[in-house]
């Protein structure tokens, strides 16, 4: 009897079919990969045109050291600093005993919602004594831990408690458990999700301009629009890329240390942890992190619409531009996730070197400074596509280039819940591979593609550096016109655009934690 053949092809070398390098799939994912990271060969031909005799009297300034130093020490403590509030928040309102744990799960993770400069122009505009190095480790933790909670909660949510509950029945106590079992269980969640902030720190640049706080991100800049030397900028940002590089490999490294485990096709909740005479102080903490990350920004929007010269504005501009925005923003969260999808698949499905390679190239591009994908998109549309310049698919193309990393994390998230050997089971009953990916992966993942979607879209809709060099002329997003107005302080203009993209982002961020409101288990069922 013949085995029926579930590769890619007869045809193919031995060696090929193993790692399926020339199916389609193989060749549609490398073919994304390869537009994603495009900028870095932009970056690399410009570096090489600077010469080595430039290359080393721009190393050689005592400026670089201090660039290194300021981003490294920021992403050092911000990165740390994220990571244990992001924990402790998902470990409350997944592990313990905390009064209303759906409710704070909504709250601590609307902060997504506030996108980095706007948290800047709230802090600098009531307070400006908030600035340098101190007020940037408060404005980006406050900004970014979300994206350690979320993932952390996810893991906890999946993850068999049998281990917990093993633990503590043989007598160790709650804080040993939580440091001996807990945290390694959540240890890829928490990596992952710092990996993300570390990457989103190297690349930005709105928030650090507001609070005066120079990184690479704010020098490439500096290079770029004032200094109109590509050379160097692409030389510094090339030392962006080696440390984006280290950051990955560490992920890689974190990643084969710990992993998420999982009984059966539902993993069984571990009973909740009581905080006894912790509960208030850890309301408490909650409290004040919301305080910090969601009341100040919002206070400073309220502030600032009714005291601010806001009223003179046209409401024709402010709901045009923020028309435009979400125009530009869904469009570009759709090609993201259909473009990250066949990358992600086949990572998920072949899991050789050569597949996890691709996936983590992708995540490179996160590190790049928006102005540096921008001007890459622009020196590739004057070339190969001219009539695209200045058109609305550079600015969608820029978007996707950027966010592609959030999509591409979310999809594989949502790949990893799929069931394992799925997919060989129908292919074995004679399902061709189209039909098994329309049949039966595709409806699994439709959850995760929907988060993926909703992700690039509440990042895209804010996004202001590449937006100010991608746009088309006389396009004007809410970000663009919210810094021409606080370029000039005023503060009170910038409000509404502000608020509008408070608003827009909202339903996104409440898709993104719409399964964790439906899956805590109520009082009495946790008794």
């Amino acid at each position: 009897m013949t085995t029926p053949r579930i590769a890619d092809g007869p045809s193919l070398p031995r060696r090929w079919r193993a790692t399926g390098l020339l199916s389609p799939l193989a060749v549609v994912a490398f073919a994304v990969v390869a537009v994603v990271v495009s900028p870095l060969g932009f970056v690399a031909m410009q570096a090489a045109q600077a010469g080595w005799d430039q290359a080393q009297r721009l190393f050689g300034r005592p400026v670089l050291a201090t660039l290194i130093m300021n981003t490294v020490t920021l992403a050092g403590a911000v990165t740390f600093a994220t990571a244990v509030i992001g924990f402790g928040a998902a470990f409350l309102i997944e592990r313990s005993d905390l009064p209303g744990r759906r409710w704070w799960t909504v709250l601590l993770a609307l902060p997504l919602a506030v996108p980095e400069f706007v948290r800047g122009y709230s802090w600098v505009s009531l307070y400006p004594w908030v600035h340098g190095y101190w007020g940037a480790v408060l404005v980006m933790t406050c900004s970014l831990y979300p994206l350690v909670m979320l993932p952390v909660a996810a893991a906890l949510r999946r993850t068999d408690g049998a281990a917990e509950e093993v633990s503590r029945s043989l007598g160790r106590g709650p804080w040993t458990t939580l440091w001996r079992v807990t945290v390694p269980l959540a240890r890829p969640a928490i990596a992952g999700g710092a990996l993300l902030v570390s990457l989103y720190l190297l690349g930005e640049y709105g928030a650090f301009a507001m609070l005066r706080y120079t990184t690479f991100a704010t020098a490439i800049f500096t290079e770029y629009k004032l200094g109109f030397d590509a050379a160097s900028a692409s030389l510094l940002t090339s030392v962006l890329v080696a440390l984006a590089l280290l950051l990955v490999g560490l992920d890689a490294w974190a990643g084969r240390r710990g992993r998420i485990t999982r009984s059966g096709g539902t993993a069984r909740s571990a009973a909740p942890t009581a905080l006894g005479r912790w509960k208030l102080p850890s309301l408490g903490a909650l409290a004040a992190v919301v305080a910090l990350s969601l009341g100040v920004p919002l206070y400073a929007l309220g502030y600032w619409l009714v005291k601010g010269d806001s009223t003179s504005l046209p409401s024709a501009s402010v709901w045009s531009s923020a028309l435009t925005t979400l125009g530009y923003a869904s469009t570009a969260a759709l090609v993201s996730t259909t473009a990250a999808m066949p990358v992600a698949l086949y990572g998920w499905r072949r899991g050789t070197w050569l597949a996890r390679s691709a996936e983590r190239a992708a995540y490179l591009t996160r590190a790049l400074p928006g102005i540096a994908v921008a001007l890459s998109v622009v020196f590739f549309a004057i070339r190969y596509a001219q009539p695209l310049y200045q058109q609305p698919p550079m600015l969608v193309t820029g978007y996707v280039i950027l966010f592609f990393p959030l999509a591409l994390t979310a999809v594989r998230a949502a790949l990893a819940q799929v069931p394992p050997g799925v997919e060989e089971v129908a292919r074995s009953l004679g399902t061709r591979p189209l039909a098994v990916f329309t049949r039966v992966t595709l409806p699994l993942v439709l959850p995760g593609l929907g988060a993926a979607a909703a992700m690039v879209t509440l990042t895209a809709s804010t996004e202001l550096t590449a937006t100010l060099l991608l746009r088309p002329t006389g396009t004007q997003t809410l970000a663009t016109q919210f810094w021409v107005y606080t370029s000039g302080l005023a503060y009170g203009a910038a409000a509404p655009y502000a608020a509008l993209m408070v608003v827009m982002s909202v339903p996104p961020v409440l898709l993104l934690t719409r399964r964790a409101l439906g899956s805590h288990p109520t009082p009495e069922t946790s008794r």
